[in-house]
């Protein structure tokens, strides 16, 4: 993709409060793009749940082309429980994305905001700041669409991880504990998260895991097994910087870690490939929720500021890194200030945090 002056984003709120989020995202970076003068061409495009239940198609071929050929996908949310598959699965298009595209590194930042109350009692859960990342095309995922039922007495699943895969997640979480080393002051470690004492698979994904190691000494490298991960990111979350680990335990754990800092929304994420990116918060479409106005949209918040980090590591300019720095802060500074959202017991809804952001960079204009 030949990035230019004006950059193509295609936009994909998908369903529930997906819609929501996105709508009250875009009101945030329309004005943040003039202060910096960044172009942004939006444009909807229509999959998901809903789409599947109008048309049949949950995403069709145009719309997937029109995605590739975005400069960023920024998506909302996709999926709702009642409408599903005839296998009784759910609709995940954006599943279809990260194996389309091959967006493998599935980047799930889990950042404590300055002044929300913390659900660890231990003081240093105001620092808690680490990346779970998620390989996204493989693993038990690689399963998808492929299991077996055997007689209608046993199903199967199977997992699979390659060389060529854990190779690039690997070198990939490297790479970012450098930057992420660069930008806060401290020494980076990456930490593989898996099951290597029991699968095979596993013990050859550490395997390659350290191999890859070898050639990144200056950042340390260690293991820890999913289960006992699953303990340490409650009693010591602070003692980890990335977590590269497999699909399906990355789910999991990305969950465990949002909990961590306040809930679902406030856990961006995104998933990188070598060519193409999607950005989208790590929560569903909540449907209990969707159309009542009240849904957090600093996920989506967040998930945007990823988008022009890396859109500017694709060589868009500085000028969209300082806007993702400053985007961050104001949602840092809005929060820290006292803007409370209905899922850690406030009141202010979707348009309201919005306008907030919108406001704290205004200020930040006028003061700069």
């Amino acid at each position: 993709m030949a990035l230019s002056n004006a950059l193509q984003i295609a936009l994909m709120p998908g369903d529930g409060i997906g819609v929501e989020v996105t709508e009250a995202c875009v009101a945030v970076l329309r004005p943040l793009a003039r202060r910096h003068g960044l172009g942004l061409d939006f444009e909807d495009l229509r999959a998901g749940a809903m789409a599947y239940r109008d048309t049949g198609t949950a995403m069709d071929e145009a719309t997937f082309e029109r995605a590739k050929a975005a400069d960023a996908i920024l998506l909302g949310a996709m999926g709702w429980p009642g409408i599903r598959y005839p296998d009784g699965t759910e609709i995940a298009p954006q599943l279809d994305l990260r194996f389309r595209l091959g967006l493998f590194a599935g980047v799930r930042p889990i950042r404590a905001l300055p002044g929300l109350p913390t659900v660890l009692a231990d003081p240093r859960a105001a620092g808690i700041d680490l990346v779970i990342l998620r390989e996204s095309t493989e693993g038990l995922f690689a399963a998808r669409g492929r299991g077996e039922i055997i007689e209608d007495r046993e199903a199967r699943d199977t997992m699979v991880i390659t060389r060529a895969t854990t190779e690039r997640l690997s070198h990939f979480a490297f790479d970012l504990a450098r930057r992420r080393a660069e930008k806060r002051g401290r020494p980076g470690k990456v930490t593989l998260v898996d099951k290597a004492n029991v699968f095979t698979g596993f013990a050859f994904m550490r395997k390659v895991f350290y191999e890859v190691a070898a050639k990144h000494g200056d950042v340390a490298a260690g293991d820890h097994y999913i289960d006992a991960m699953a303990l340490d990111l409650l009693r010591r979350p602070w003692d980890f910087d990335v977590l590269p680990t497999e699909n399906m335990f990355g789910d999991i754990l990305s969950d465990l870690g949002a909990g961590l800092i306040g809930g679902m929304g406030f856990a961006p994420s995104a998933d990188i490939g070598e060519g193409h990116a999607v950005f989208q918060p790590s929560h569903g479409t909540a449907p209990d929720i969707a159309g009542k106005g009240v849904a957090n949209p600093t996920a989506m918040l967040l998930s945007a500021a990823l988008m022009l980090d890396w859109l500017a590591s694709r060589g868009a300019g500085p000028a969209w890194a300082e806007a993702a720095a400053e985007l961050e802060a104001a949602v840092d500074a809005v929060f820290a200030g006292g803007l409370r959202t209905p899922d850690i017991g406030g009141k202010a809804g979707t348009a309201e945090v919005a306008r907030a952001v919108v406001e704290r960079l205004q200020e930040g204009a006028l003061t700069a």
